[in-house]
C-alpha cells in the first residue's frame, strides 16, 4: 500500500513532537498495538468562561453595602446615605464609577470594582457610615427605666421614647457644637410650641420641646439635609419629621428628659 508523502511527513513530526513532551521515553502503545501521543492541545473555545463575582447588587443591604456607599461618598459619586440599602441611587453611582475607570457598567460591585475602589478611598469612621442617622441606640441610662422619659445618648447620638422601661421610639439625634454644647442631666418638658421660630437665631424650630432654658428637641431641616456634618445651637435636632411628630403629640408637659453620655 502507498503512504503519501505528506502523510508520512505529519506522523513523522507528531512523533518527534511527542518525544520531546515526554522525554526519552518512547510513547505508551494502545490496546490495538499502535503508540499512543499523550498531547493535549487547549484551544480557547475549551477554556471554561468565567464572570466577576458580584460582592454587592441591587436589594443587598447591611453594613457591607453602608461601607461600600460611604466610600463611593468619598469620590463624590454619591451624594446620599449611607443608608446601608442598595438602591437605584447607589446602582448608578457603581455603575458610573466603573464608566470612568474603564470597567464594564454592569451597576454591581465584582471583585475587580471593589479592589479599585478601595485604593482610592480611605476606611471610614462611625460618623462617615452614619452620616444620615440609622446606627443603633446605646443602652438606655438607669434613670431612664422608670415613667415617661425622652431618654437622650450623647454616645450613639439617639433618643429613646420610654414608658417604663419599654423603648417606644428610637431615632438619630444632632447635638450642639464645642461652643454651644447641649446641657446634660435629668429636666423635664416645660413648653411645647409646634411652629416655634428661634428669636436668637430666626430660623424655624418645628415641633419644639423645650426642656431646658432655651433648650429643646425639635425637628431640623439641616440635621435632615446635611446629616451629622453640621450641628445645632445647643437644641436636640431630630432628622426623621414624620417621627418628631408622633413624639410631640405622645409627650406631655412634666415627662422628663434624660441627656447622658
Amino acid at each position: 500500500m502507498r503512504i503519501p508523502g505528506r502523510t508520512v511527513a505529519l506522523f513523522t513530526s507528531a512523533a518527534a513532537l511527542a518525544v520531546a513532551l515526554g522525554g526519552c521515553k518512547p510513547p505508551p502503545e494502545g490496546a490495538d498495538g499502535k503508540p499512543r501521543y499523550p498531547v493535549h492541545f487547549d484551544t480557547p473555545s475549551a477554556r471554561p468562561h468565567t464572570t466577576a463575582r458580584a460582592l454587592f447588587s441591587r436589594g443587598d443591604s447591611g453594613t457591607g453595602v453602608r461601607e461600600l456607599q460611604a466610600r463611593l461618598r468619598q469620590v463624590e459619586w454619591l451624594n446620599d446615605g449611607p443608608t446601608g440599602e442598595y438602591d437605584d441611587l447607589t446602582e448608578q453611582a457603581v455603575s458610573g464609577f466603573q464608566g470612568k475607570r474603564g470597567l464594564p457598567r454592569t451597576g454591581r460591585v465584582d471583585d475587580v470594582t471593589w479592589r479599585r475602589l478601595l485604593a482610592m478611598t480611605h476606611r471610614p469612621g462611625k460618623w462617615e457610615l452614619y452620616l444620615m442617622g440609622g446606627q443603633p441606640a446605646a443602652p438606655p441610662d438607669p434613670r431612664c427605666l422608670t415613667g415617661r422619659v425622652l431618654c437622650v445618648s450623647k454616645t450613639s447620638r439617639t433618643l429613646r421614647w420610654m414608658i417604663d422601661g419599654r423603648t417606644l421610639t428610637t431615632v438619630s439625634v444632632r447635638f450642639g457644637s464645642q461652643y454651644t454644647p447641649t446641657r446634660e442631666g435629668v429636666f423635664s418638658i416645660y413648653w411645647k410650641s409646634r411652629h416655634h421660630v428661634s428669636t436668637l437665631y430666626d430660623s424655624p424650630m418645628p415641633y419644639a420641646m423645650f426642656f431646658s432654658g432655651g433648650q429643646a428637641i425639635h425637628y431640623s431641616y439641616d440635621f435632615a439635609a446635611h446629616g451629622y456634618a453640621g450641628g445645632s445651637h445647643g437644641c436636640v435636632n431630630v432628622r426623621d419629621e414624620g417621627a418628631i411628630a408622633s413624639l410631640f403629640a405622645q409627650v406631655r408637659n412634666g415627662d422628663r428628659v434624660v441627656v447622658h453620655r
